[in-house]
């Protein structure tokens, strides 16, 4: 058999279809889930919160220790402890507002029926 004696084979039967054959059916009281919230919860976000406040006071502290060591006046070390304050809050912030963001997101793409079980 040739490929030129399927076609009029197939086309015979596309044409014998019948629309009864596959009947679409419309969607009977289809809702759409409500979309989540993508904000993170509250607790998450005070524990960044904390989170920023305890990375500033370690870095204060260790740019204060790092700065005495280093210097013999009374000026240097409390200017170290202010740059690593403002650093380790900074570097927590980041990390703080990249976590939240994620989790927000993640919370937002969860499937609706997966929060039934």
């Amino acid at each position: 058999m040739t490929s030129d004696q399927t076609e009029p084979e197939v086309s015979a039967a596309l044409e014998r279809r019948t629309p009864t054959d596959h009947p679409v059916l419309p969607f009977d009281n289809l809702i759409a889930p409500t979309p989540l919230s993508a904000s993170p919860p509250e607790p998450a976000r005070w524990l960044a919160f904390v989170g920023v406040l305890v990375g500033g006071l370690l870095g204060g502290l260790i740019g204060y220790g790092v700065a005495d060591l280093l210097s013999t006046g009374s000026v240097w070390p409390a200017l170290g402890g202010l740059v690593g304050a403002i650093i380790g809050a900074a570097g927590v912030g980041v990390v703080s507002a990249l976590t939240l963001r994620a989790m927000g997101e993640w919370r937002a793409v969860e499937h609706p029926e997966a929060r039934r079980a």
